[in-house]
């Protein structure tokens, strides 16, 4: 896949996985763009950052048919060359996971929106993209929250070589500063066979870690997850000479909870929207008032949100 990847062969969806390793970071640095198959580099306009809603607005409670976003894009998308096995190779800022990162987005992961199918890794990660844009650069939220790249740690890594995560979960830690003041750091967890969702929040110097599930359960469902998370949180203190003062301690946020089997990615990406969007360190047991449950609009309005970015950074 790797390969294929790498040398733009379109690539079946039926082989497509989203707990598989993506390739992510190239080796050389790159400047900000999107390559197409055929045509060349796009020229970047810079977009001006358009702040989430309000986390306390209400939104209806139903969903209707596909907004006006939605299917200009579905439109675009249709008379583009994406239809036909090309890709698109877009390169993020930096800040958004800490090095260089450039991602793949093909004509399955606009499906994925377009039909509200599960998730991968790609749409994951342009979403985080499109907040850390439109909400935290250029402003203190940057110090506050951070994100980790799924295919930096997934259940399919972990298994194939922990210690290596480990590491590259130290790295990231150590990219981000000191860590000695409250922040968090986002890890959307893909569990592997099936890939489900969660969402791992990170408090490096208070050494709390929230563990949101759109599904019952908590974090023992995934004991070499935990155990990897553990060992780079105590390997990063012991780097900068921290005092472990205390145990590390997990809480399991009495989160919103999907009703069907495909919404977890929708979940996670809204979870983590909100709590920036409430500039929220502190993740209440019970969750926020302000969000008890999530309706299919909540989502939809992920969706919306992504549309637009992904026109207005003319990726397609």
């Amino acid at each position: 896949m790797r390969d294929a990847v790498r040398s733009f062969v379109g690539w079946p969806s039926d082989l497509i996985f989203p707990d598989a390793e993506t390739p992510t970071r190239p080796t050389h640095k790159v400047g900000k763009g999107i390559s197409r198959r055929i045509e060349s580099v796009a020229s970047q306009k810079e977009v001006p950052g358009r702040k989430l809603k309000s986390a306390a607005k209400d939104i209806p409670t139903t969903s209707g048919t596909k907004s006006q976003i939605m299917m200009r894009l579905e439109k675009m998308v249709d008379e583009s060359d994406i239809m036909h096995v090309a890709i698109r190779s877009i390169d993020f800022d930096e800040g958004v996971f800490g090095a260089a990162h450039f991602e793949i987005i093909a004509k399955e992961d606009m499906q994925q929106l377009f039909e509200h199918g599960e998730l991968g890794i790609a749409v994951i990660h342009t979403y985080i993209w499109y907040m850390y844009v439109t909400l935290m650069r250029g402003t203190e939220l940057c110090n506050r929250f951070n994100f980790i790249a799924a295919s930096l740690i997934n259940a399919t890594l972990i298994t194939k070589n922990p210690t290596s995560v480990k590491n590259d979960l130290v790295d990231r830690f150590m990219a981000a500063g000191d860590n000695t003041t409250p922040s968090l750091y986002f890890l959307p967890f893909n569990s592997g066979n099936g890939g489900h969702w969660v969402l791992v929040a990170m408090d490096l110097s208070r050494l709390i870690v929230y563990y949101l599930d759109s599904l019952s359960g908590d974090w023992s469902k995934y004991p070499s997850m935990k155990k990897t998370v553990d060992a780079a949180i105590i390997k990063f203190r012991s780097k900068k000479n921290y005092r472990n003062r205390k145990d590390i301690t997990w809480v399991r946020v009495q989160c919103p909870q999907q009703n069907n089997s495909v919404d977890c990615g929708f979940f996670v990406l809204r979870f983590m929207r909100d709590i920036i969007a409430l500039n929220r360190i502190d993740i209440p047991k019970m969750y926020f008032e302000e969000y008890k449950s999530y309706s299919r609009a909540h989502l939809d309005e992920i969706k919306d949100e992504l549309c637009q970015f992904i026109v207005d950074q003319r990726i397609i």
